[in-house]
């Protein structure tokens, strides 16, 4: 779903007058998410390393008739998070949703997690460092970054981007930051909650459709529902948790992979 392929279907607009942050937003899933966001209401921060693409996926927005604004954050900059958070403030008055869909992995995306050789325990440090700064560290340093002005707006929510890798792929360098990333979920969702803040997770399968026809046919063979995944079928848990119908669930991940890490 491009943003210039928008159309407002007459929905409730559940989110309508909310703000959203969508850290990695520029394309892929993030993109997929800020626009799913926007089509519900809400005005939308996207930011992304790549500031340029982030500017220009929130014009495409905002000539469908949104409200965005793109924003160049590294996410594992403390100073660039709370540069954007600031920025936000100002372009829309406050955070209610943030949803940290940044992410870093060593491999390349045609590959799975556990089919290169730098997943078997190959990696140095810095890879290590890597990624657990952005995987893991970066959503705390954001949320708590938001945290202050979900305060003030009388509370809000946060979506962490996990994956099935947390579960089907734990001996991977990807699957210890995605497992961690669950953890930290739990962690947040307690401490935020006298903020009324929740705190809630998805943890997608294979989305991408462009793996190799071959490396695809293995993970259909894993899946219970036998077809690809595609970033559409993530919106409705995402909508779904930053709205008011979750309002009794927090410290949560929901597994999105067609049953793949069902046989883990």
């Amino acid at each position: 779903m491009a943003p210039a392929e928008i159309r407002k279907r007459g929905s409730a607009m559940e989110l309508d007058g909310k703000v959203a942050i969508v850290t990695g937003a520029a394309g892929g899933l993030g993109l997929v998410y800020a626009a799913a966001l926007a089509e519900e209401g809400a005005s939308v921060a996207i930011t992304d390393i790549d500031g340029d693409a982030a500017e220009q996926a929130a014009a495409d927005l905002n000539s469908s008739g949104f409200q965005s604004i793109g924003l160049r954050v590294d996410v594992a900059d403390d100073a660039a998070v709370v540069h954007m958070v600031e920025k936000t403030k100002v372009a829309f008055g406050g955070i209610d949703i943030l949803v940290n869909n940044a992410g870093w992995r060593p491999n390349p995306a045609g590959d799975h997690y556990d089919f290169a050789p730098e997943a078997k325990g190959q990696l140095d440090g810095d890879a290590w460092r890597k990624v657990l700064a952005v995987n893991v560290a970066a959503p705390l340093v954001c949320s708590q970054a938001c945290r202050g002005s979900m305060i003030e707006r009388g509370g809000g929510i946060i979506v962490n981007q996990s994956s099935n890798a947390a579960y089907a792929y734990q001996d991977t360098l990807y699957g210890v930051s995605k497992h961690a990333l669950n953890a930290l979920t739990v962690w947040m969702a307690d401490t935020y909650a006298d903020d009324h803040i929740r705190v809630n997770g998805i943890a997608p399968g294979s989305m991408t459709g462009r793996l190799p026809k071959d490396l695809q046919e293995e993970i259909l063979k894993r899946q219970r529902v036998r077809r690809p995944g595609r970033p559409e079928d993530l919106l409705g848990a995402l909508l779904f948790l930053c709205s008011d119908r979750s309002s009794f669930m927090t410290g949560e991940t929901l597994r999105i992979d067609g049953g793949e890490s069902a046989r883990a």
